[in-house]
């Protein structure tokens, strides 16, 4: 492996997982630059880069909620106007959901910087209140046993769950005006992160990514990606459209804007969307990896819609501009060809730096089975058993 650079050390070498979710207790003792945790279905592998989602914005209420609410963990509560709302369902944060011990930590596995990890967990409220809570009543304190709050560096930051007599995450009252509060307060800053999920890009987040490369050389590199799959009959890509609302925008169905794709055996620009998932996947690999500079990406089901014989050309992609733009890349697969691919361009890229591995779960205890440089040569050749 290439030797470490101080100017370009990893966000996390390793990591620790303990309390979240679904993840009683989970280590791994070293990630690469890029690394690919294999796998079979529902054993926990989105879970973890939920975790490392969770680490990068350093607890903030708004990605817990984003993550609880895109995962429907969601409950009914009773607003101030004893309304009946859907609000985010604190409780799945943490491993079991109930039990005498609310707490969860993420960060580096080693014990010698345990300062870097984020830990969030219950505190009882005592005498000596947060300087957050100053402003509010008695009442608004009614009934709760224990405050939440998260910590990283030895920065806390107080959420707006309190835990009550029967043992019960409940929102805090006031809850805008308390986010309000909680945003002005001092928060760690927050490594900047962005989360592929399964599915395809949406016209809107193409966009969002498109912007920031338009006219660079990340622009290039995203149409040299496209060409994995299109071939050199891809000429210029580029996004047109507006953001238009109101009843122009309802007569025309909303499209807004959308990538086009420029063939060189075409008369007119062809929908990016009408050259099939894998284009689209592809594109939007390479347009996030440019707007994770010097932060995380995280790829869930890093398969999706990449034929086999692409793989091993789209990890040399990832892994090189990973380094270039320093970018850590964690990615999920249960895909055998996705392995394959990747042990591949590990082997054929020798100042690369990626790691594999395998999550393996039996009842409630998780484990990670990581594999050398040997190993990688051998599963670059060979069959390894991810399903």
């Amino acid at each position: 492996m290439p030797p470490k650079n101080p100017k370009n050390s990893l966000h996390l070498p390793s990591l620790s997982i303990k309390g979240f979710r679904g993840i009683k207790d989970l280590s791994i003792s070293r990630l690469g630059r890029v690394t690919l945790l294999a796998g079979r279905n529902g054993i926990g592998k989105t879970t973890v880069l939920d975790a490392v989602r969770v680490y990068a914005a350093r607890g903030r209420y708004d990605i817990l909620s984003e993550l609880l609410e895109g995962r429907e963990e969601v409950s009914l509560s009773t607003s101030e106007d004893d309304d009946k709302i859907e609000i985010p369902d604190f409780s799945a944060l943490f491993y079991g959901r109930t039990g005498s011990e609310y707490r969860i930590s993420i960060g580096p596995q080693s014990v010698t910087i345990g300062a870097d990890q984020l830990k969030i967990e219950a505190a009882p409220i005592g005498n000596k209140q947060p300087p957050l809570f100053a402003e509010f009543t008695v009442d608004y304190l009614a009934g709760a046993d224990q405050i939440f709050k998260s910590t990283y560096r030895g920065t806390e930051q107080v959420l707006p769950w309190l835990l009550t007599t029967q043992n019960l995450i409940v929102p805090a009252k006031s809850l805008i005006r308390v986010q309000r509060l909680v945003n002005k307060s001092e928060l760690p800053h927050q490594t900047k992160h962005e989360f592929l999920g399964p599915g395809l890009l949406s016209g809107e987040e193409i966009s969002r990514f498109w912007d920031t490369v338009a006219l660079t050389a990340d622009e290039d590199r995203a149409v040299e990606t496209l060409k994995l799959i299109l071939g050199d009959k891809v000429d210029r890509i580029a996004v047109i459209g507006d953001d238009t609302s109101g009843y122009r925008k309802m007569r025309h169905r909303g499209h807004g804007r959308r990538a086009v794709v420029k063939l060189q055996d075409a008369t007119r620009p062809v929908p990016l969307k009408s050259l099939g998932d894998g284009a689209i996947r592809l594109f939007g690999v390479a347009l996030a990896l440019s707007n994770s500079s010097g932060g995380f990406l995280l790829i869930d089901e890093a398969e999706n819609g990449i034929h086999h014989s692409v793989q091993r050309d789209l990890w040399r992609m990832i892994l090189k501009t990973a380094a270039e733009n320093n970018v850590q890349v964690l990615a999920t697969t249960h895909s055998y060809d996705c392995v394959r691919g990747f042990a591949q361009a590990i082997t054929e890229c020798e100042e690369s730096d990626g790691a594999l591995v395998r999550i393996e779960r039996k009842d409630d205890e998780m484990w990670a089975v990581e594999y050398s440089e040997d190993n990688l040569r051998i599963a670059a050749e060979q069959h390894i058993e991810v399903r």
